[in-house]
């Protein structure tokens, strides 16, 4: 596998689109960093690290809505790639949907939305966007 954090998004939308309420995904500290942003932000019900063998696994409820049954992340896009890396500084950080999304950006203080890291004016690598 040569990019894990697209991996990670599309078990996320490959769950979402067959109305999982559970998804389980290989652990990783960046994609535990990513998954707490998503539980922060109300993306996700709720989240579990697991640890059984050397990597362990993170179990991701999913959030819908109960009477119409759709989704809370309605779009996952990867924008990094290991191919083409994406970096921003904070001057000409992204806005996601007119600011009602959110980017989440790897800089040096860790991994935060783009929100934070303009507020504390440092650029990064852009991860994703969900919304």
């Amino acid at each position: 596998m040569t990019d894990p954090i697209a991996d990670y998004l599309t078990r996320l939308r490959n769950a979402i689109q067959a109305k999982h309420r559970v998804v389980e995904v290989p652990a990783s500290n960046l994609k535990k960093d990513i998954t707490k942003i998503l539980f922060d932000k109300g993306y996700i019900l709720n989240f579990k690290f697991v640890e059984d063998g050397p990597q362990g696994t993170i179990k991701i409820a999913l959030k819908y809505n109960p009477q119409t049954k759709v989704s809370a992340i309605k779009s996952l896009k990867r924008v990094s790639t290991p191919g083409m890396r994406k970096y921003t500084g904070y001057r000409e950080m992204p806005r996601v949907i007119n600011g009602l999304g959110i980017a989440i950006i790897s800089t040096s203080k860790g991994v935060m939305t783009d929100k934070e890291a303009a507020a504390l004016k440092i650029g990064g690598e852009v991860l994703c966007y969900v919304y």
